[in-house]
Parts: C-alpha cells; structure tokens; sequence
C-alpha cells in the first residue's frame, strides 16, 4: 500500500482541483490519500464525487496554530465535519486570511515590490488566500525564482520583512478540540528550519502528553539527519510517525507519493478516530 496523507487542492492553496487531486493520486499509483486544505474541508465533497476505483480517501484539515510566537501546523484527521466548535475556529481562521494577505501586499509595496492585491485575487482565485498565493506572485513578478524561495525572512517566513500575523489556534487547544471532534492530531514538518523558526523538542513532548497522536517525520523540509532525530523522539514519546508528500501540485516540487506513511501507522490512525472514516473510491475496497 502507498498512503500519502498530506495533500492540498484549490479550496486552500494547491493548484490542482479536489476532483484533479483525486485523479492525479491514483495516476501516481497511490492507494490512500488524504485531502489536508488549511483550515478547511469545502474540497472534500467534489473529491468524493471524483473519487476513482482503488482511492481511498482520508479527510483532514491542516490547521493554523502558534505557540510562543511560532507557528505550528496541525493535521487533523477523520474528524467530525459538522462539530461545531472545531468548524466555529476553523472559520475564524479562514474569515482572517483575506485582510493578513492585504497586509502583507501592503508591506510588500512599501519595500518596492510592484505586487497588487488583484494579482493575488486572481492567482489565489476560489481558494483560501495565503502565504504561498502571494509567494506565486513573486515568482511570477521574477523577485524570487520559486515559491520556497519566498518563505525567507526576506519575505514572507515567520517574522519576515513582509510577514503579518493571523488568528491562529494553541495547539494545544487544536488537539482538545479535534479529539472531542473525534479526529487524530499530527504535527506536521515540526523541523522544518528553512520556513522559520521550529518549536523545541520539549514542546512537541509537551503536546505529546496533551494527547498529540504523531509527528510526520518523512517529509521534503527534512533532511536525513532530521529525520533520525524526529523518528528517535517520536520513540521517546510513544508518538506516531507518519510520511507525506505536502502536495501543493505545480505550486510545490514535491509529486504525490514521493513521501509515505507505513500502512500500520495507517490502521492505527485509522483505529483511534471515531469522527468520520475513509471512504473507497466506487469499486475499491475497504482497507
């Protein structure tokens, strides 16, 4: 089995749609997926739609949060759409994306760079806008040559010349909320240096002890020795390791699949949720 289960689509800042995504998967040989929009889950109905024989389909949200001015990304999974408090913060975070985007166009301007709020609207389109929309611009206005290269303190990273701030949750408050959602927590590309600064390790054992389920090790942000490392704290603290692409289609350079999860941690993952469950596509089976 190959289980990617970090991918993203047009309904936060991928630029494949839900439906494409779905396709996309199963044309890289994959047998699970899972749809992760930041703070959303409005692609998951057309990826339902689209889903083909052999996908199976996880849903998930990558949720926003900091802790001491750091921002974390949590992956929550297989929970409850419809629970109330978990979707009232998830809109809150959505509803602050447009005017943060604004602001760091403004500040953008101030340092000379010829980027307007209409070329983000436009690049952004039905999708939730956010940092990696305004790094396109820039890449498409020739001031950096790839979108990671905009997530430099240059620009857009973590206390960046550029960077504005948004309503974010604690994580801590993210894994109480997606657990009573039903759902399991992972944190995502913890050591993930070249996008900022990284909580410590006595944080993440912190959340570990708040209920945190995983930490996803295998990813492109990870060089080989972080990965020891990561997999060897994971140990540690009895956690989850799981391994994903991040896909964000042409947006990033990382393919579907490049990254996996073992399918045991899979099962596992699968076993702890109670919100929601993964769905085959019409003719595959369950796994």
């Amino acid at each position: 089995m190959r289980i990617d289960l970090h991918a993203h689509s047009t309904a936060s800042d991928g630029t494949d749609t839900p439906a494409e995504l779905m396709r996309n998967a199963a044309g890289a040989g994959l047998d699970v997926v899972a749809l992760t929009d930041h703070d959303t889950v409005r692609g998951y109905g057309e990826a339902l739609a689209a889903l083909p024989a052999g996908l199976t389909l996880v849903t998930g949200a990558e949720l926003s949060c900091r802790l001491d001015g750091v921002g974390v990304h949590m992956l929550a999974y297989l929970f409850d759409p419809e629970e109330p408090e978990l979707a009232r913060e998830r809109e809150l975070v959505r509803d602050d994306r447009t005017p943060r985007a604004q602001s760091m166009v403004g500040k953008l301007q101030a340092l000379g760079v010829d980027v307007t709020w209409e070329q983000v609207a436009r690049i952004a389109g039905e999708g939730s806008v956010g940092r990696p929309h305004i790094a396109t611009a820039l890449v498409e206005l020739g001031v950096v040559s790839t979108v990671s290269d905009a997530f430099t303190p240059d620009w857009l990273a973590d206390g960046g010349r550029a960077y504005a701030e948004k309503h974010e949750l604690d994580p801590f408050d993210a894994i109480r909320l997606v657990k009573a959602a039903g759902g399991v927590t992972v944190f995502a590309h913890p050591a993930a240096v070249k996008r900022g600064r990284c909580v410590p390790e006595a944080a993440i054992a912190e959340l570990a002890a708040a209920g945190l389920d995983g930490i996803e090790v295998d990813h492109m942000d990870h060089d080989a020795d972080t990965r020891a490392r990561l997999r060897g704290l994971a140990g540690d603290l009895g956690l989850l390791t799981t391994g994903s692409s991040d896909y964000h289609g042409s947006r990033k350079t990382c393919g579907l699949g490049e990254y996996t999860t073992d399918p045991e941690i899979y099962g596992e993952i699968t076993r702890r949720a109670t919100g929601a469950f993964p769905v085959p596509g019409a003719g595959g089976r369950e796994r």
